[in-house]
């Protein structure tokens, strides 16, 4: 994995067919969780850098081939009147080329409390440092996914 990745690989017999992988898409870091639907939880996994810019899709792939999702969720930044914004369009891209490179059902959740809750949650639990954001912003875009596909 890229040197500036925090990402633990997965303990055998750890995947199940229910997996999922959520991501919370940002320029310089991709938070990633990891969850069920089957148990309708979700934890978080890791945080990628963004090397010049660009998601280390190496990295993804590895965490895509020892996770074996069947399906993938993006968060969407959206503004807090529910319209689009620059990082909205992004994060929308990313989802395509998720979909396009894994051949993967890819999902998308409105994220705009996300981070706020991430940022509380590492307030309560200290000693995480500043990558742990964006991978507790990414269990949370995908409990949020989670609990409201259970309740659909």
């Amino acid at each position: 994995m890229h040197a500036g990745s925090t990402c633990a690989l997965a303990e055998a017999g750890s995947t199940a067919l229910q997996t999922l992988l959520g991501f919370d898409y940002g320029k310089h870091r991709i938070g990633i969780a990891v969850g069920q639907d089957i148990t309708g939880t979700a934890t978080a996994l890791c945080t990628l850098g963004c090397p010049n810019g660009r998601p280390d899709w190496d990295s993804i792939s590895r965490l895509i081939g020892e996770w074996s999702p069947g399906a993938l969720v993006v968060g969407l930044p959206l503004h807090a009147d529910g319209s689009d914004s620059a990082m909205t369009r992004a994060a929308r891209g990313f989802a395509r080329e998720l979909e396009k490179r894994y051949r993967l059902p890819v999902y998308s959740m409105d994220e705009r409390l996300s981070s706020h809750a991430a940022k509380e949650l590492q307030r309560e639990a200290p000693g995480n440092d500043r990558e742990g954001i964006d991978a507790l912003a990414a269990r949370i875009i995908l409990q949020n996914w989670l609990d409201t596909a259970r309740h659909a």
